[in-house]
């Protein structure tokens, strides 16, 4: 972030300039007032002719030279450089006056990586690049259509669909809302219509689906888009669309049928699959629930209570959270399966990646979502999220050697067990979270000249920064510029040789290990959603171009010409072999958080807005005036 200096250079050199000629007259005055030329020589006319002539001299040459500060305060508006200036400030000068003073000084300059590099950072660049990703988005969703409309998701180079999330068009509610926001009218209008026309005979037909998945992209997206088509306390951020009423009745068709994976468990732990035409759920195989999946439901659930008017959504997606606030954790740290049956965490596994991410996410994220709903008391949540993270930092942090990257391992048998210093891609969702649960959505310009941050925050927002570097030292780390979709960290107790990520120029080539079974690329979101996060919180461009290298990355390896974009089978090889997949996320989340991260600030504002696991985003439930 730019940093404003205390004073205009222009006061700088003015004040410096009339410090300069003050100090010359005074150095001749006194040369005359103290040297020889006053014992032998004042006594005389011809002295004092000469005298006064001198001085009337030094007066003229004064008078001549009163433009110079204006020039100087000038300089670096013209792209002078600080030589240039001193050099404009001296012209006509004698060498004698050169002598007798000191440069002027110039106030501190900023080190080199918090100066924007010219050129680099206009409006211009980023709406031009901001344009690009649209591109992009247009050209996926044009695979799509071509080849795979009906179906869940598109496999752009065998060109054609594919039904992985329960037929029920997830790629086409989970584009919705990004066309919105993107302003893609035509591809609203498409989707759109064909939500209007397929998606509620889809529902009550179709078989088995996954609670947590139907719930972040079909659910979440159905209610975002009502949000933002102009719906009950919508953004209007397009026209007001006669959908946004369709969408909100086909999401509650959709949670009725949702709500018995809750209704049907023996504890608040709900089932994680439902089987929507019967309508019944079932336990996953095994009998154990994702932790993260059960608690990964409730920003949802909350917001389609707010606009139905109807409390049972919020009443069962809470008990989960309200449930898991009882039981035993590891400095706040959580197993990643838990049992509906018991209702107890099952195993010893502790770990930010699968299965366990983003039940830290909803911590914070719910109690953003409902701090100021005055019906109940969601302090808990706070609590719970500040020991986890506390937790975290304690027992999950360390640095690679040999250059220090901060990363989060795990705990595969619990805290008494070894430290894996494995870090999944997934785990890149963190320092965004960090950096929201600092601020709360806040920049932190303005979270600190408001006195909002306390010593865990500047702790967290620190992490943040750090873990985001790691995560893009992932991508830059490889051949292909992108991340691969697990990663292992050099460290005193960890090595293996001949796993680097291929781009042998990188500083951090000898960090980070990549095995052969982890290579592949998603097309994940996890790293571009906190470069968004932290741009929009601290206003650092750095994070921008990061985004912008990543997208370049996307744009050269994993664009089919046909249409689509395709995930990667290893990203450590030139020329990368394709896996023909382009998974939903891709259009729901990469490039939303990347069109956001290059446009305008105002646009779906952190402090008023959260962004579901899915970054759908809903509004800030009750904000109070000052947000």
């Amino acid at each position: 972030m730019s940093k404003s200096l205390p004073y205009s250079m222009k006061d700088v050199h003015y004040d410096n300039a009339k410090f300069r000629h003050r100090s010359f007259s005074k150095v001749i005055s006194q040369s005359f007032l103290t040297g020889n030329l006053k014992r032998e020589c004042m006594s005389c006319s011809t002295g004092k002719f000469l005298m006064l002539l001198m001085i009337l001299g030094l007066a003229y040459l004064l008078l001549t030279h009163a433009s110079v500060p204006q020039s100087i305060a000038g300089g670096r508006g013209n792209g002078m450089n600080a030589s240039e200036e001193m050099k404009v400030g001296t012209i006509g000068s004698s060498r004698f006056s050169r002598f007798l003073r000191k440069p002027p000084r110039l106030p501190p300059r900023l080190p080199p990586d918090e100066v924007r590099t010219s050129g680099q950072d206009t409006d211009s660049t980023w709406t031009k690049r901001q344009q690009k990703v649209k591109e992009a988005f247009f050209h996926a969703w044009d695979g799509y259509k071509k080849y795979a409309m009906d179906y869940d998701e598109l496999m752009p180079v065998s060109r054609r669909g594919v039904d992985g999330l329960g037929g029920l068009g997830a790629t086409v509610v989970d584009a919705l809302d990004t066309a919105m926001i993107m302003g893609a009218k035509e591809i609203v209008s498409e989707a759109g219509s064909w939500v209007e026309t397929h998606l509620l005979d889809r529902i009550s037909k179709k078989g088995q689906v996954n609670l947590f998945e139907t719930t972040i992209r079909v659910l979440g997206g159905l209610l975002s888009a009502y949000h933002l088509s102009g719906g009950e306390q919508g953004s209007n951020l397009i026209e007001k669309d006669p959908k946004s009423n369709v969408y909100l009745d086909i999401a509650r068709d959709l949670a009725d049928r949702l709500l018995l994976a809750f209704t049907s468990s023996p504890t608040p732990i709900p089932f994680s699959d439902v089987v929507l035409h019967d309508p019944s759920a079932h336990r996953a195989p095994g009998g154990m629930s994702s932790t993260s999946e059960v608690s990964t439901l409730q920003l949802e659930f909350n917001y389609l209570s707010t606009v139905s008017g109807d409390p049972k959504y919020s009443m069962e997606a809470m008990k989960v959270l309200e449930h898991m606030r009882t039981l035993p954790k590891v400095e706040g740290l959580v197993p990643i399966y838990i049992s509906p049956d018991s209702g107890e965490f099952s195993g010893e596994n502790i770990r930010l990646g699968s299965r366990g991410d983003s039940y830290y996410e909803y911590l914070i994220k719910v109690w953003l979502q409902q701090r100021t709903n005055k019906v109940g008391n969601f302090t808990y949540l706070y609590d719970m999220y500040d020991e986890a993270m506390k937790g975290v930092r304690h027992l999950l942090v360390r640095k690679s050697i040999p250059n220090q990257l901060v990363f989060v391992g795990e705990l595969p048998y619990g805290p008494k067990g070894d430290f894996s210093p494995k870090m999944d891609h997934l785990v890149c969702f963190l320092p965004g979270t960090l950096a929201l649960g600092a601020t709360k959505g806040f920049t932190k310009e303005k979270a600190m000249k408001e006195n909002l941050l306390n010593f865990e925050d500047f702790e967290n927002l620190k992490l943040a920064e750090d873990l985001a570097k790691t995560c893009f030292e992932m991508y830059s780390v490889t051949s292909t510029g992108l991340a691969p979709e697990i990663a292992y960290f050099h460290t005193e107790d960890y090595a293996e040789d001949g796993l680097d990520g291929g781009n042998k120029s990188s500083k951090f080539v000898n960090d980070i290990i990549i095995k052969h079974a982890d290579r592949h690329n998603l097309l994940r979101p996890e790293t571009v959603e906190s470069l968004f996060v932290l741009y929009r919180i601290t206003e650092d461009s750095k994070y921008r171009e990061w985004g912008w290298q990543i997208f370049e990355a996307f744009e050269k390896y994993t664009k089919v010409d046909s249409g689509g974009y395709s995930s990667l089978h290893d990203v450590t090889v030139l020329p990368p072999q394709r896996s023909d997949k382009m998974e939903t996320f891709f259009l729901g989340e990469t490039l939303k958080y990347l069109y956001l991260l290059f446009g305008d600030s105002s646009v779906i504002p952190l402090d008023k807005f959260v962004f579901n696991s899915e970054a759908h985003p809903f509004p800030i439930l009750k904000v109070h005036e000052t947000a």
